[in-house]
């Protein structure tokens, strides 16, 4: 497990607590043991960073209050109800208030350890939905994880505030590596239904059988359907464009028996692009329309201008903190040839080429245009087909060199002004043009 995460196990006979807890520390989770909801209920609260564990017949407060105090705190938090023999009717009860899942003594440990791990894998992603929510919903800061000032950025930022609001189904279009996937998690996270669960499929990793069973049910061992484990929370189908014609009927069926607003909503992505099929011929019609009322189209990187710099920038940045060494000064030649570079691959393309430029600096040998030359998907220095007039190219570089001078000396004015030969005055006009504020950097 990448970290530890809290597991609070709950239930009045102290051996039972002992040995879940136990076990679940060898597999690796912190754990908290409590004899009782109520003394549970003191630690326990919104935004709990684990899952919880709970018998169901328990003195004074019960399993079943104890579940609905929870979800009335935070519906998203998982919990575990551990039931006795006889007693699956009550766990099925358990389930509809909003359960995880549920064991029924005697169980298996090394079942109680799955269902924790996919609890807190569950419990992670609601976490960082709402961090990522809490990041976009902050006008005054720049979102980490979605670079860039220019236009067509702001204009997506835009989209996914307004249309994460809404209820109707959205279809998310673009080229590979453009962060579609990052888009449908920010719209989820910055709704009404950020709470509730976001679960996720790619609809072309799995046989036809598969992804009926994985999606309607009935499902292997008893799994839960992904539409009903997704119910009054988001159903993100990846690679829509795969879906079998028998299979979009279904989901079409899905959808019209919701009715209006629906309680679960689908986010669509299209990953792959045949050259002479658009989405709307890859999907029956009807099912295009309902899932098309909304769509968001993320811009290719070469179509984003001084971003490109930015990002370059910001990886080269993190990957350098990574590997614990410089990241590579970018010369005014090799910031032209990010700017003209036509980036199939987009955002993913970057990722690859920051890192590599980051090692190849730490070897103190090769250049960012061997990279770009070298890459299976860019190859040469070809222009992008847009191109760009020689202003812009000098005030992107121009605006990165500030950008990365200010950085490495934490907002200081004077070493800047020293290390660029620029007068106080000069270096305060072009940042108030280029919107660089020293408080980013101190």
């Amino acid at each position: 497990m990448a970290r530890a995460m809290k597991v609070a196990i709950v239930d009045d006979e102290a051996d039972m607590r002992a040995s879940i807890s136990q076990w679940l520390a060898l597999s690796g989770f912190d754990t908290e043991t409590y004899g009782s909801a109520e003394e549970a209920l003191k630690s326990l609260g919104p935004d709990f960073s684990g899952v919880v564990v709970s018998d169901i017949k328990m003195p004074g407060m019960d399993g079943m209050a104890f579940l609905k105090k929870l979800m009335s705190l935070d519906s998203g938090l998982p919990v575990i109800m551990i039931t006795g023999h006889g007693d699956v009717p009550m766990a099925v009860e358990a389930m509809r208030v909003g359960a995880f899942d549920f064991l029924e003594k005697p169980f298996n440990p090394d079942r109680m350890t799955e269902l924790a791990k996919k609890a807190t894998q569950a419990r992670r992603m609601t976490l960082d939905s709402r961090a990522l929510r809490k990041e976009l919903s902050d006008g005054s800061t720049i979102m980490q994880k979605l670079v860039g000032t220019s236009p067509a950025m702001e204009r997506l930022r835009e989209d996914i505030l307004d249309l994460g609001q809404a209820d109707s189904h959205v279809l998310i279009d673009g080229e590979t590596g453009t962060g579609k996937t990052l888009v449908a998690h920010a719209l989820h996270a910055v709704g009404p239904r950020a709470s509730k669960k976001f679960v996720s499929i790619s609809c072309a990793a799995w046989s036809e059988d598969q992804l009926s069973a994985r999606l309607f049910g009935p499902g292997e061992d008893g799994a839960i359907p992904l539409v009903e484990e997704a119910r009054g929370g988001t159903l993100c189908l990846e690679d829509i464009e795969a879906l079998s014609q028998g299979l979009q009927a279904r989901l079409l069926t899905f959808i019209n028996d919701q009715g209006t607003p629906p309680e679960t909503r689908i986010i669509a992505i299209r990953n792959q692009h045949a050259a002479d099929i658009t989405l709307e011929q890859a999907l029956r019609p009807d099912l295009f329309y309902r899932l098309g009322a909304m769509i968001i189209v993320l811009p290719p990187l070469r179509a984003r201008g001084e971003d490109i710099l930015q990002l370059f920038t910001r990886l080269s940045e993190q990957f350098s903190e990574e590997y614990g060494c410089d990241a590579p000064q970018v010369t005014a030649q090799e910031a032209a040839q990010l700017l003209q570079a036509p980036w199939p691959g987009n955002v993913r393309q970057m990722v690859n080429i920051a890192e590599r430029a980051v090692l190849q600096n730490r070897r103190g040998s090769g250049s960012i245009a061997s990279l770009l030359m070298a890459d299976n998907e860019a190859t040469g220095p070809a222009m992008t087909t847009e191109g760009k007039p020689l202003k812009e190219y000098v005030e992107a570089f121009e605006r990165m060199l500030i950008d990365n001078t200010m950085r490495r000396h934490k907002g200081s004015i004077v070493a800047v002004m020293e290390e660029l030969c620029l007068p106080r005055r000069t270096l305060n006009e072009k940042m108030a043009k280029y919107a660089l504020q020293r408080s980013d950097y101190v």
